[in-house]
């Protein structure tokens, strides 16, 4: 988050907008017959699930530097092509496990190759619409991606990785801020990753940010029940005017530790009523 401004309830819409995207992608997966396969690399115990922190904390921290290194070295050609092939991939292959999900309970002759060609048709508009448009629809479609790239993290990895994996990422996010490669490549400006973060009110966030929001609103969603969802997003919420306040002040804060911290407490307390 950057840039100075005054804090209103008008700020936390956009990442409304994502959590309720991510509740929908979520409730398709919830719905239907579509088996998702776990993405940790360790299996879930104490130890196992504090090594899947560490691994996404090192495949995060690896990211971050490598995009600040590229726009130390103004290198935008190649800046582009990197994240447009991650960028495309992403949009597709979530295209596809959100098509399922949808026309899995139905009986719809070929379906696979309808849902390649909507998959297809979906990335090309997402690239078009990242960059070739840019604005509005650029931020609209960054949002819709947070969400239901969050949810399907939120899906994938169990709860006890899930917890600390959102935890390490928090306390990882002040240090990138205040001393790491986050706060050097917003200082340099988020505006030249296409793709990688929004604006909205003189209020940058990156797509990390929403992505995890909704990792923890999916999570709680399709492992706890919509109650516990709904108060997670009310907590990430909290923390996100509480952020955009301290923002006022220090005119960079990390996006992370105050969402993630009242989202996830607010959603494991009710979850035990």
């Amino acid at each position: 988050m950057s840039s100075k401004f005054r804090t209103g309830l008008i700020n936390l819409a956009p990442i409304l907008v994502s959590l309720v995207f991510g509740v929908l992608c979520a409730f398709l997966i919830l719905t239907s017959s579509v088996e998702i396969y776990g993405i940790t690399p360790f299996p879930e115990s104490i130890v196992g699930s504090f090594g899947n922190a560490f691994y996404f904390v090192i495949l995060v921290g690896v990211g971050a530097s490598l995009l600040y290194l590229l726009l130390k070295w103004k290198n935008r050609r190649l800046i582009a092509w990197i994240t447009g092939f991650a960028l495309t991939t992403a949009v597709f292959m979530l295209s596809i496990i959100y098509m399922f999900a949808a026309f899995s309970r139905f009986a719809i002759p070929s379906m696979e190759v309808l849902i390649l060609i909507l998959s297809l048709f979906i990335t090309a508009l997402a690239d078009y619409a990242i960059f070739r448009k840019h604005g509005k629809i650029c931020d609209l479609v960054v949002l819709c991606l947070g969400g239901a790239l969050g949810t399907f993290l939120g899906v994938s990895i169990p709860t006890l990785s899930a917890i600390l994996i959102l935890g390490f990422l928090a306390i990882y996010d002040v240090f990138a801020v205040y001393h790491g490669p986050v706060g050097k490549i917003a200082r340099s400006g988020l505006d030249q990753l296409r793709g990688l973060s929004f604006s909205f009110k003189d209020v940058q966030m990156g797509l990390g940010d929403l992505t995890f929001y909704s990792m923890l609103s999916g999570h709680m969603l399709l492992y706890f029940g919509l109650v516990p969802c709904l108060a997670s997003i009310i907590g990430i919420l909290f923390g996100c005017l509480l952020a955009f306040k301290m923002l006022e002040r220090k005119g960079m804060f990390p996006g992370l530790p105050f969402p993630i911290l009242f989202g996830l407490t607010a959603g494991l307390l009710v979850s035990l009523i």
